[in-house]
C-alpha cells in the first residue's frame, strides 16, 4: 500500500526528497508523490510531477499526506497550518532507506524527514515536522522539538535538546550535555554554519564561530 504525498515547496530540497521518496517506507507502506505544491507556481510541471496550488492539491488529493520542504522553521510551520485549514494532514515520517536508527528507541512525529547518510543512535525523541538533512548524526538522549532543522552535515552529541523552530546551519556541531542537564538550543535560535556549540544558546539568539558566540 502506498500513501500519496504532496511536497509543499518546489525548491531544491523538495526536489531532492522527490528523487528518493518512492524508495522510502514507514510501517509497511510506501509513498507515491502526487504533486509539488506552490501557491505561486512558475511552471505546471517539475521533474515529471505536476505543480499545483494548495487549493488545487486539496481538491484533487484530499487524502494525501503533506510534507513542507522549506528549510526555514517558521515558514514550514505556516505552510503546515495553511494545509491543515484545507483539511490536509501531515505525512507519516519520511526516512531515506539508508538512514541508520534504533527502531525500538527512536521516535518520530508526523511530517519528519530524514535524508540520506544520517545516523540516529538511541533514546532519541524527534517531534513533528523536524527536518534532518544529508549526513547528519544525532546522539543518545537527544530531543528535537517540532520544526527544528538540521542542515547538511550537522552533528548533535548526546544529551542535547533543540527547542521548537531552532535552526542549525551546515556543518554545525554541539558538544555533549549531561544526564539530567542537557545542552539547550533555545526556540527560534540560529546556529551558524560550521559553529561549535559548547554551551546553551538562548531562545531567538544567533550564534557563530568556534566556540559559538552571539553574533555582534
Amino acid at each position: 500500500m502506498e500513501q500519496e504525498l504532496l511536497i509543499f515547496g518546489a525548491g531544491g530540497f523538495g526536489r531532492e526528497v522527490a528523487s528518493w521518496v518512492h524508495r522510502a517506507a514507514w510501517q509497511g507502506h510506501g509513498f507515491k508523490l502526487a504533486a509539488f505544491v506552490d501557491d505561486n507556481p512558475v511552471t505546471d510541471e517539475l521533474n515529471g510531477f505536476p505543480v499545483l496550488t494548495l487549493a488545487q492539491a486539496a481538491q484533487r488529493h484530499p487524502d494525501a499526506g503533506v510534507l513542507a520542504s522549506v528549510g526555514q522553521p517558521r515558514v514550514r510551520e505556516r505552510l503546515i497550518a495553511k494545509a491543515a485549514e484545507l483539511g490536509l494532514r501531515p505525512t507519516a515520517p519520511l526516512l531515506h532507506p539508508n538512514v541508520e536508527y534504533d527502531q525500538q528507541y527512536v521516535s518520530f512525529g508526523d511530517g519528519v524527514v530524514v535524508c540520506a547518510g544520517s545516523i540516529l543512535t538511541v533514546n532519541i525523541e524527534i517531534e513533528s515536522h523536524v527536518q534532518i538533512n544529508l549526513d547528519c548524526t544525532v546522539g543518545h538522549d537527544a530531543v528535537l522539538r517540532a520544526y527544528a532543522t538540521l542542515s547538511p552535515g550537522v552533528h548533535i552529541s548526546g544529551n542535547v535538546t533543540l527547542e521548537q523552530c531552532s535552526f542549525l546551519g551546515t556543518g554545525a556541531v554541539t558538544v555533549q550535555g549531561l544526564p539530567g542537564r542537557p545542552l539547550l538550543i533555545g526556540a527560534d535560535a540560529v546556529v551558524g554554519a560550521g559553529a561549535v556549540v559548547t554551551k546553551d544558546v538562548a531562545p531567538s539568539a544567533t550564534v557563530v564561530g568556534i566556540p559559538a558566540r552571539a553574533r555582534a
